[in-house]
């Protein structure tokens, strides 16, 4: 495969240029001008295939909302071909047997599906899961996401194991205890709802907590779907002292705050939640100086009957593999908060290094995964690949349409097939 006259931005190479594209084998042959043949991608972009660190696909246990292949298909169209899938499932991946069957499954799929093994039993909170076996099964690293640890004393125990076995940790960050109502910000809208809701300090006392013994025991740890300003502060406070620290932010935390609420209701319900004005510009500037370094949807798929519930009753969550670039574009670049190069790096080759993957960049003799996409093509969000259809993005006009999404050469995704 030949991909001609295509604009190739390559952070982790810091490539810029208009370039062809050669693909043999299923890898990276040439990145050189050539007089052969091939697919003419003028005027397009091309870049790493996207790494998503943090995704749920529901399975198994509730597949009714997602399964590995619909979630799959979901991340094909929004041009990622590494995902990395959440523990949450039922049963919990808590162990090496679990962990193997799942890689029996995504053996079948069409790109990149890993998993991450849980931190404690069953999300028990309490005993620390065999976290040798599970890494030799498969996990990448660890986390009880959406069960937050308020267990100090193991959450210390787990990090200086995490240390040892060079693997990262991540964390859920909101106290319960200091919760009423999830997934709805304790502010302006919560009070004309008359709602309590989840304050910003559920979340930036357990970052503090996670920034400190990053520091004190060198793990990698990454605080998880970051959505308050005074946490974005910590985590810069605590990488300037040295903590092997990371951040991931979702798009709708870039994009909405806790206003969406009124318009969307349920749809705009996520934990942790979307919260004011301030506490996002706050998010842009820790993504404009590095304090934030990843950009992952936490994809939550939920039934429609599920999101028709009353506010208090329905789950948290939304959609977000399909417009993930396209809320960076307008939200990101065409608001001149970040360049399109950092974007891409963002999106690639930053989730990859948190765990260590071989993706994320188009090195000569790497495997032939690439995004190909539009940044000013306008396109309606019709219809989700998900099972599920829980976005407030849903029907809605965007900007920047992924055009193609190839792995190891094979083009898996085409835009123009869908008209």
């Amino acid at each position: 495969m030949i991909l001609k006259n295509v604009r190739l931005i390559d952070p982790a190479n810091n490539l810029d240029e208009i370039r062809d594209i050669t693909i043999e084998n299923g890898k990276i042959k040439s990145l050189s001008k050539t007089n052969e043949d091939g697919i003419d991608l003028k005027g397009l972009i091309a870049c790493p295939g996207f790494v998503d660190v943090h995704v749920h696909f529901r399975d198994p246990g509730f597949t009714y909302k997602e399964d590995l292949f619909t979630g799959t298909q979901a991340g094909i169209r929004g041009g990622y071909t590494s995902l990395i899938c959440m523990a949450n499932t039922n049963p919990k991946m808590d162990s090496p047997n679990l962990i193997r069957d799942f890689y029996k499954k995504a053996k079948e799929l069409p790109i990149d599906v890993f998993t991450v093994s849980a931190l404690t039993k069953n999300f028990d909170g309490e005993n620390l899961v065999d976290m040798e076996g599970n890494l030799a099964a498969g996990a990448l690293g660890f986390t009880d996401d959406g069960i937050p640890n308020t267990n100090s004393n193991l959450v210390l125990m787990a990090l200086k194991k995490a240390k040892n076995l060079n693997v990262p940790v991540s964390f859920h960050e909101e106290d319960p205890k200091l919760i009423k109502e999830n997934g709805i910000n304790h502010g302006k809208i919560s009070e004309s709802l008359g709602l309590y809701g989840s304050p910003d300090i559920s979340e930036s006392l357990l970052v503090l907590r996670d920034g400190f013994l990053s520091l004190k025991t060198g793990a990698k740890v990454e605080i998880q779907h970051i959505s308050a300003g005074d946490s974005v502060e910590i985590v810069r406070e605590f990488k300037k002292r040295g903590a092997n620290l990371y951040a991931e932010v979702t798009p709708h935390h870039f994009s909405l705050t806790e206003d969406a609420l009124l318009k969307y209701k349920t749809l705009a319900k996520m934990n942790p939640p979307l919260r004011s004005e301030k506490d996002r510009l706050k998010i842009i500037e820790g993504m404009k100086d590095g304090t934030i370094e990843i950009i992952a949807t936490d994809h939550a798929p939920h039934s429609k009957e599920e999101k028709e519930r009353e506010l208090t009753k329905a789950p948290s969550g939304i959609l977000g593999l399909e417009t993930a670039l396209s809320l960076g574009i307008e939200n990101l670049v065409d608001k001149g908060h970040l360049t399109l190069n950092k974007l891409i790096e963002m999106m690639t080759i930053n989730p990859a290094r948190l765990y260590n993957l071989d993706a994320g960049h188009l090195s000569l003799g790497s495997r032939g995964n690439i995004t190909i996409f539009d940044p000013n093509e306008k396109w309606v969000y019709k219809k989700s690949y998900s099972k599920s259809e829980n976005s407030p993005f849903l029907c809605q006009t965007l900007k920047g349409k992924v055009k193609m999404t190839i792995f190891e050469g094979k083009v898996i995704f085409d835009d123009s097939r869908e008209k």
